[in-house]
């Protein structure tokens, strides 16, 4: 098991229009934006993926990192990684601009175990 990071800051407006944020969308590989459902992360090519880690305190650590500058204090819960579990967060930022941060459990995903792996773990 391990995540893989991914990460998107752009203007909120764009969070609105699902269809290049759908899987079966045409343009879905190439946009942008982050997919409706958190695993669809994993049928982005691998140049989404923003780091990959196999220690659950590492991907928190960068999850944190990437939050840090937007926010005060954060606080990431590296158990929930162990577990498996996908970390999300957003935030809307000054300039209606919004803040995605996200990690993706990997080989398997819990939910959704027959998508590949985008970038296999070092």
């Amino acid at each position: 098991m391990h995540h893989h990071g991914y990460l998107w800051l752009g203007s909120g407006l764009h969070q609105v229009p699902d269809g290049v944020r759908r899987a079966g969308h045409p343009e879905f590989p190439s946009s942008p934006y982050p997919p409706l459902e958190l695993a669809h992360w994993l049928l982005k090519p691998p140049s989404f993926v923003r780091g990959t880690w196999a220690e659950p305190k590492e991907a928190a650590a960068w999850f944190a990192e990437q939050v840090r500058p937007h926010v005060d204090a954060f606080g990431c819960d590296h158990d929930a990684l162990a577990g498996g579990q996908d970390i999300v967060g957003g935030w809307w930022l000054s300039g209606q601009r919004y803040l995605g941060v996200y990690l993706i459990a990997c080989s398997p995903h819990r939910f959704r175990p027959e998508y590949g792996c985008p970038a296999p773990a070092a």
